[in-house]
């Protein structure tokens, strides 16, 4: 399989980026953006103060684009998607605010957290007031099915956050436990901003199946990807600093894999470092060359591009197109931030 498999030959050797899809819904994603603006704003000054940081700190808008993209991709001509699509990006925001609290997190994006510059409290309650907001979004669509799908994935998404918090630290965790934590945590808003598409489009339940499991396949691809990283020294081209999961004890693919090939002494070391948490200065250098030494890293990637290669026949189901060809590019996006 090749490194970034593409559906196109002649698109192998350029960098892989999202400038066809958001060229493709630059007119969308603009009043996406504006509504976005338009409904983070409050009385309390410090609500759109906060959130105006972490929405404006970057980020490529990849989920509510998804919705964006695919209710085109099916043919949808009406304009729910819009506020669908930034209900979406408020739920992923709101995840962000919470997650860099439990995570205690000071940078995203090159930036400082929310958190770091307003504290723990401000984070967390305006988080709720993002949440609160796409629910107002999902309300005003008017659509139980809409609601269903994304009030499931905001509560799955939760589950998959305390579950990572329980096999934090935990070196015994399984593979099968860590895909448990990802499906939910990232995977589920992926597949829910993907299958919206469809529902809005009333499309038959074989495309909404299928886009659903593209989203997931991709959501799992990015996360794995994204666990790779953490330990890939690249912490400038990152925008975030290298070794974050280590030093916090997460048991991510890279250390399970790791620990499976792992003689006594390793072992110890990893209890030491990540169930103790004693941790001291050379540790995560030497963690990454155990993780060099066994192919672990490599072994992340590929199964990133596993997933990524299933979201890619996802696809299949659907006529060729330029949604359809920009939805292909975003898996060779997600595989392509590995190298």
């Amino acid at each position: 399989m090749a490194l970034v498999a593409s559906a196109r030959d002649d698109d192998t050797k350029k960098p892989a980026t999202l400038d066809r899809l958001t060229a493709l819904l630059k007119t969308d994603l603009d009043r996406v953006n504006t509504l976005i603006l338009e409904r983070m704003q409050s009385p309390v000054a410090l609500i759109p103060q906060l959130a105006g940081h972490i929405i404006a700190a970057g980020g490529k808008r990849l989920r509510p684009m998804l919705t964006l993209a695919t209710a085109r991709m099916c043919g949808y001509r009406g304009d729910r998607h819009l506020a669908l699509a930034a209900a979406v990006e408020f739920i992923h925001t709101a995840t962000l605010l919470h997650d860099d609290v439990v995570d205690d997190s000071d940078l995203r994006r090159g930036l400082a957290t929310a958190n770091a510059v307003w504290g723990n409290k401000a984070s967390v309650l305006v988080g709720d007031f993002l949440f609160s907001r796409a629910f107002q979004l999902m309300v005003e669509d008017g659509s139980l099915k809409v609601l269903g799908i994304l009030s499931e994935a905001s509560a799955i998404i939760a589950e998959g956050e305390v579950l990572q918090l329980v096999t934090s630290n935990d070196t015994e965790t399984t593979e099968d436990a860590y895909l448990a934590v990802i499906q939910a945590k990232t995977a589920q808003l992926f597949a829910a901003a993907s299958r919206i598409g469809a529902v809005l489009a009333d499309r038959p339940a074989p495309e909404e199946e299928a886009l659903t499991a593209y989203g997931r396949n991709l959501g799992i691809a990015f996360q794995l990807v994204d666990d790779m990283l953490d330990y890939s020294a690249r912490e400038v081209e990152l925008g975030k600093t290298v070794g974050d999961d280590f030093r916090e004890g997460k048991i991510t693919l890279p250390v399970v894999l790791a620990w499976r090939q792992a003689g006594e002494t390793e072992r110890a070391f990893w209890r030491r470092t990540l169930e103790e948490l004693d941790q001291q200065e050379g540790d995560l250098a030497h963690a990454i060359e155990l993780m060099n030494r066994h192919g672990t890293l490599g072994a992340t990637l590929d199964r990133a591009r596993h997933y990524g290669e299933a979201a890619r026949r996802n696809l299949v189901l659907f006529r060729d197109g330029p949604e359809r060809r920009a939805l292909d590019e975003v898996v060779d996006f997600c595989l392509a931030r590995g190298y």
